[in-house]
């Protein structure tokens, strides 16, 4: 995976020997395109240095988007030893510069780090497609979450490898995994709950998590970034127990909300990624039965079998149970959308004024929109994606909960409304946009004029921008 320092020469910074309190000459150098060189401790090492952990390598952080965006083909490997690094910077600098005031000691900074280094380690294949999708379909009231399975998985990896490490920072990494989480426990009211937000922040969105996977995904995809996280972990502050941020980062922090939104938009639900994840997950259900994919989501000692190489075991199974999945696969491999799930796309954003009161339109609400005469629609014929973008709190903006302070001799801490800052900034912080997607291409004018019946029956207008796109005839010489 690397080097260790004392090897090839290369010394980590004072700093790190002086905090983490661990030899630098048995900490493991690593080169990370995102970060530069970063520095893995002896503890992270026995987590990392495990089948369960390495099968991150074989799970891409972006599903199929690599199938749009050719260079999207990073894996929650290094996004984890990313977050594993930014994590310890974190907690270094608030013990550098307020570490007797926060009384933050060696056991705090160990535990934030394990908390970085761990947190997507029970993630599902596929990005969040095995959990929103897949999951729902075969399994009826699934409440399973990659947060809790990571949880778990810290657990038997612990068990399994023998690790010695202390039982309260283990619960202690758990918990800060779950931090974000519906089913996050209750703070202890002993002080020290800003370590908590560090990692998954479920008090405003702001965490290192977010800070690496914006920059990686946008590197990968060859995207522009403009948010810069080092600013604000050069200069965050902690006041009542809260990581607070200075005034004058406050237009620094909307760019990492709205980069995040602009990539849920342009990257992570694209028209054609999202055509792709449809055939995928048709094709896991028709495999479930035989694979029995879902039948060990819950234990962990089989689930770390499971990884994005259950579409060439399907793809090179010669099973006839797995036929039609295999077929589904076949037909993405050679860039056949259209002939199945895509003859067309349409999308429209649902208007601001009806967000409050968005219902989820399904494949029936368009059948049943589409007007007599011609072909008679079935819901099987086409495919319907609601996606919700927004700024991590829905409609509300998440600004609204995030404390700033004026400088570094000022102990107060406060919020600032919008209008302080810019009249140019947004207004709202959600979008609701729904795709519609033809399974036949035969019915495409049939499902196209029907979702436009749907959206003057519920909204009164058609709020689609662009007229359906036809998949154009290629060019043949010999004609």
């Amino acid at each position: 995976m690397g080097a260790y320092s004392h090897i090839d020469g290369s010394l980590p910074p004072p700093s790190y020997a002086v905090v983490s309190g661990q030899d630098p000459r048995f900490c493991k150098h690593v080169h990370d395109n995102v970060h530069g060189n970063i520095y893995i401790d002896p503890l992270s090492l026995k987590f990392i240095d495990t089948e369960q952990f390495q099968r991150l390598r074989e799970l891409k952080q972006l599903g199929f988007t690599n199938m749009v965006y050719p260079g999207a083909v990073h894996s929650r490997f290094e996004h984890s030893l990313g977050v594993y690094w930014l994590a310890g910077q974190c907690v270094e600098k608030l013990h550098t510069y307020q570490g007797v005031e926060l009384d933050i000691d060696r056991f705090d900074i160990q535990t934030v780090k394990l908390a970085g280094l761990l947190h997507d380690v029970g993630h599902g294949p596929f990005s969040h497609l095995f959990e929103r999708e897949f999951l729902p379909l075969v399994i009826n009231g699934s409440d399973w979450s990659h947060e809790q399975m990571s949880v778990n998985m810290v657990d038997y990896i612990v068990d399994e490898h023998r690790i010695d490490v202390d039982s309260q920072m283990i619960k202690r990494v758990k918990d800060m995994i779950l931090a974000s989480s519906e089913s996050a426990p209750p703070r202890s009211s002993s002080g020290k709950s800003f370590l908590y937000d560090i990692v998954a922040n479920g008090r405003n969105g702001i965490d290192v998590d977010k800070f690496d996977y914006i920059a990686r995904d946008c590197r990968a995809c060859g995207l522009g970034c403009n948010f810069e996280f080092q600013r604000l972990l050069e200069t965050m502050w902690v006041l009542d127990d809260e990581i607070c941020y200075r005034a004058k980062d406050y237009l620094t922090i909307h760019k990492m909300f709205a980069t995040r939104a602009d990539l849920y938009r342009t990257v992570y639900t694209h028209p054609k990624v999202k055509a792709i994840e449809l055939m995928i997950v048709d094709a896991l259900v028709h495999a479930n039965s035989y694979l029995e994919i879902s039948s060990n989501i819950h234990d962990p000692s089989q689930y770390w079998k499971l990884d994005d190489t259950i579409v060439k075991t399907i793809e090179t199974s010669a099973s006839q149970e797995l036929k039609e999945a295999r077929e589904l696969i076949l037909r993405i491999r050679r860039r056949n959308l259209m002939n199945f799930v895509v003859q067309f796309c349409n999308e429209y954003p649902v208007p601001k004024d009806m967000l409050d009161n968005f219902k989820k339109v399904t494949a029936q609400d368009i059948v049943c929109s589409q007007k007599s005469g011609g072909v008679t629609l079935k819901e099987e014929d086409l495919a319907v994606c609601n996606v919700k973008i927004d700024l991590t709190r829905g409609k509300h903006n998440p600004l609204e909960s995030i404390h700033f302070f004026k400088d570094y001799e000022s102990n107060e801490k406060f919020t600032i409304p919008d209008e302080r800052v810019s009249h140019l900034l947004p207004t709202s912080y959600q979008d609701m946009i729904v795709k519609v997607y033809a399974k036949k291409p035969e019915l495409v004018q049939a499902i196209s004029e029907a979702f436009e019946n749907f959206q003057l029956k519920t909204y009164g207008i058609k709020a689609q921008a662009h007229a359906t796109p036809q998949k154009k005839r290629r060019y043949n010489p010999i004609l």
